[in-house]
């Protein structure tokens, strides 16, 4: 499966205040992505604000990003929902869409037990009838995947791969190793929280899944091939450029920061979703900041390259 490997990048959904999608803006930040040479886009994920998107405008976003990317980029659509019907049913929307993947979150209300995500995945995967990953998030959907349900999961028809978060004291590879003995051989096992990409990539993951990538795919990428290839050295000079957005990310919250950045960048003017609110100006200031440093470290790379 090719599909859940390397860089999957997850671009912001921008819209109005009234939750319309932005098609246009959207566009923008697709054609960048695509243009970088990410090996994914992963549309309608958290950075994608899925959840605060009715079911009309999920699918609008997905027929443009399909009309958008005409097939050159894989395309993954999280679909999930707190319900398991409205869930299948976006699935479907995805399909018929022209989507390639599918991404599915346990969300709820009252807190599921194990029993009831299996069930929930299965219908879903069922319902889709495409490649489906798992999203294992417990900082937003308050489940943790066990080791043993994620097992389970791997042998269902469709369900071909997992996105986990940041692994416990980063062992990442004692935990590709657990997990890769538990799954089968074709089951891809990727991480996202963007800070600990670089060690994860370098311990033998298959897949970084990034909030960064959405716009910054450029960078992004190289860390990625640089990590890909075993070159510690120039993964570490590539992460050490970001640090300074990571340290944003994990103070703001990296779905606040990315508005920021798509003004900075000149792509969009919009602005996240209440009650979310606008980051204050000063950490405008420090963003701006993150990005120079960025900037700079891509310019030495290229003089070294070129």
């Amino acid at each position: 499966m090719t599909l859940f490997r390397g860089l999957s990048a997850f671009p912001l959904t921008p819209t109005d205040a009234k939750g319309h999608v932005d098609t246009e803006a959207l566009a923008r930040f697709l054609e960048r992505i695509q243009r970088a040479g990410a090996d994914s886009i992963g549309l309608l994920g958290s950075t994608g604000g899925y959840a605060y998107l009715t079911r009309e405008e999920r699918k609008r976003a997905v027929q443009a990003a399909v009309e958008c990317i005409g097939g050159k980029t894989p395309l993954v659509v999280g679909v999930g929902a707190l319900r398991t019907d409205e869930a299948q049913a976006l699935a479907r929307d995805a399909k018929s869409a022209g989507a390639d993947g599918l991404l599915l979150a346990p969300m709820s209300y009252v807190p599921l037990n194990e029993d009831e995500v299996f069930q929930h995945f299965v219908a879903v995967a069922e319902a889709g009838e495409l490649p489906l990953c798992i999203y294992n998030n417990p900082s937003t959907t308050r489940f943790t995947f066990s080791d043993a349900l994620i097992a389970r999961l791997s042998e269902v028809s469709n369900i071909v791969a997992v996105k986990m978060p940041l692994a416990a004291n980063e062992d990442y590879t004692g935990e590709l190793a657990r997990l890769r003995s538990m799954t089968p051989d074709t089951f891809t096992i990727g991480y996202s929280g963007d800070w600990g990409a670089a060690d994860a990539l370098l311990a033998g993951c298959d897949t970084w899944y990034s909030v960064a990538a959405g716009l910054l795919a450029v960078p992004a990428l190289a860390l990625t091939r640089a990590a890909q290839s075993g070159d510690a050295a120039e993964s570490t000079r590539l992460n050490r450029a970001f640090e300074p957005l990571w340290t944003l990310f994990k103070h703001y919250g990296s779905f606040r920061v990315m508005f920021v950045i798509a003004e900075y960048l000149g792509l969009a003017h919009v602005e996240p979703p209440r009650p979310i609110l606008p980051l204050p100006d000063n950490a405008g200031d420090d963003i701006r900041q993150a990005l120079e440093k960025l900037e700079r470290a891509e310019h030495t790379a290229c003089q070294c390259n070129c």
